[in-house]
């Protein structure tokens, strides 16, 4: 039923290219803050949630 009504709605295709887009971006802007981030400031993030 819900294949048949994703079917009938013009122009569904650029939701799946608008969402594939919006994770790959954000995938990359992690993966890239990740590998060339500040370490000193990842370590005291890392640390946070252990203080009390």
């Amino acid at each position: 039923m819900y294949k048949y009504l994703l079917q009938s709605v013009e122009g569904i295709e650029w939701f799946a290219i608008g969402t594939l887009l919006l994770f790959f971006s954000v995938f990359s802007f992690v993966a890239i803050r990740a590998f060339i981030g500040n370490k000193a400031e990842m370590n005291r993030m890392a640390q946070l949630p252990l203080e009390d």
